[in-house]
């Protein structure tokens, strides 16, 4: 791992401008500036902040990037993670992706800039580079999405097979024609909640649409949906924030949730038993996911010899009147 002092001996200056350069200071010359940051770039340099902050007898820090804060999901997995770091003395950062890969990629940065303890990502998708992680000695644990299995541990939701069995339960409720809405091609979670969808009623018979993991997005596709010629009559809602949006489709089309358009949605928010009728949903143990990710991560901290791991939890289908005709 590079050192200041390797950074210095590249640039040709001393260690005492390498850090007022990289700090921001005005009084290096921009050349000599421009000389630091371009050896810090090749030798894979970033200054240590957790060293700094262990000077300051400050607590360790955890980096925890969630998708979407937006998502009772992802603030749950948060809580699980908050807890149990604390208990064990780290403190937790938390970033918000907002599914945008761009900031995704800049968190990633501070955190190596940083010199975290360690990391818990829950990837945007297939593009997520942890490489810099990798090469620092960063401990990682990807949660929801994963990640290669050489990247670290992860902690993920069955979440095919949990589609399957909310699909066959509208089916069973004697709904016939079952539509599917799901999130962007290419992220882990919405590829496999279609895919347990047409496991059950069968590619030929898949009735589907995908959008951004978003309320405004999913009403739109719901809307599509349900003015085809021969409109599905349930949906299988990939989360509770596009269930949002279906559910106002169905308002804006005169349609009643269980009466008239059978709906399941992943994930048991909170406002998901106050409307009427109450929303059937697939419960995701979301705060699990975080305490174990962060028990994974402590434990990667104190041995880095460790083989990585993959913990998979199982969702449940928690049956309310929105699935019932």
């Amino acid at each position: 791992m590079a050192t200041i002092s390797d950074v210095a001996a590249r640039a040709g200056v001393s260690t005492a401008t390498v850090s007022r350069a990289l700090n921001g200071k005005s009084t290096v010359d921009p050349t000599l500036a421009a000389r630091v940051q371009e050896a810090a770039a090749e030798l894979g340099y970033h200054p240590n902040g957790l060293a700094r902050n262990l000077r300051r007898q400050e607590t360790a820090v955890l980096a925890l990037i969630i998708s979407d804060v937006e998502n009772p999901f992802f603030t749950a997995i948060a809580r699980g993670v908050e807890d149990l770091a604390q208990r064990s003395g780290y403190s937790v950062v938390l970033c918000n992706s907002d599914e945008n890969e761009d900031k995704e990629r800049r968190y990633i940065e501070v955190a190596l800039q940083e010199r975290v303890a360690g990391v818990v990502l829950s990837p945007t998708g297939r593009s997520t580079n942890v490489e810099g992680l990798r090469r620092q000695g960063t401990p990682l644990v990807a949660v929801d999405r994963p990640l290669p299995a050489a990247a670290g541990d992860q902690v993920l939701v069955d979440t095919r097979h949990a589609a399957a069995v909310a699909t066959r339960h509208l089916l069973d409720g004697g709904y016939r024609r079952v539509g599917c809405l799901t999130g962007p091609a290419g992220v882990r979670t919405a590829d496999d909640r279609l895919a347990g969808y047409a496991d059950v009623v069968g590619e030929a018979n898949a009735v589907s649409r995908r959008a951004e993991y978003r309320a405004e997005g999913a009403r739109l596709a719901a809307l599509e949906l349900l003015d085809e010629p021969s409109p599905p009559d349930a949906l299988l809602v990939a989360n509770s924030t596009m269930a949002i949006g279906v559910l106002e489709a169905l308002s804006a089309r005169g349609l009643r949730p269980g009466r008239d358009v059978g709906i399941v949605s992943f994930d048991d928010a909170p406002w998901t038993t106050l409307i009427d009728p109450p929303l059937t949903v697939v419960a995701q143990p979301a705060y699990e996911v975080g305490r174990v990710a962060a028990q994974l991560l402590l434990a990667r901290i104190t041995d880095s010899s460790r083989d990585a791991t993959t913990t998979t939890l199982e969702a449940r289908l928690i049956e309310r009147k929105s699935s019932r005709r």
